[in-house]
């Protein structure tokens, strides 16, 4: 794919965020589901489960996005997910992550944010598609 502009939004062609799921189980764990989806039509998800708690459920969501990124990305790209924490900031919830990946030989952290009011999971996931952006934007350029 050759990096050319989309005409919407005034950018480049990027991966979109289709569809979050968070199921919390009886014996205390849950399950999350990620969606992305590239303009052609092609989706990529990602899974993960964890303890229900609530931190527990933010790293959840976080760690299935990034095995839907890391499956867009392939052998191209790895990244692995540090942290992730919610704070409260400005009389918000603002959804912090830290992610571990390696460009051009060398090893970068990136770090995403989200600022959500009311799904601070589904806020994880949109931290680690904030986190990622421009690497996975450099990636889909020079592919």
């Amino acid at each position: 794919m050759t990096g050319r502009y989309d005409g919407v939004g005034g950018g480049f062609p990027r991966l979109r965020f289709r569809g979050f799921d968070l199921q919390r189980t009886p014996d205390g764990q849950c399950r999350a589901r990620v969606i992305l989806g590239w303009a052609d039509g092609r989706e990529y998800t990602g899974e993960a489960s964890g303890m229900a708690s609530p931190a527990g459920e933010l790293r959840c969501a976080a760690a299935a996005t990034v095995t839907a990124i890391t499956q867009v990305a392939g052998a191209a790209a790895s990244f692995e997910l540090l942290g992730v924490k919610a704070v409260r900031a400005f009389d918000q919830t603002v959804v912090i992550v830290s992610l571990a990946t390696k460009e051009g030989g060398r090893g970068l952290r990136l770090v995403g944010s989200y600022l959500t009011e009311g799904d601070p999971a589904r806020g994880a996931a949109l931290a680690v598609m904030n986190a990622t952006n421009r690497v996975m934007g450099n990636f889909f350029a020079t592919r």
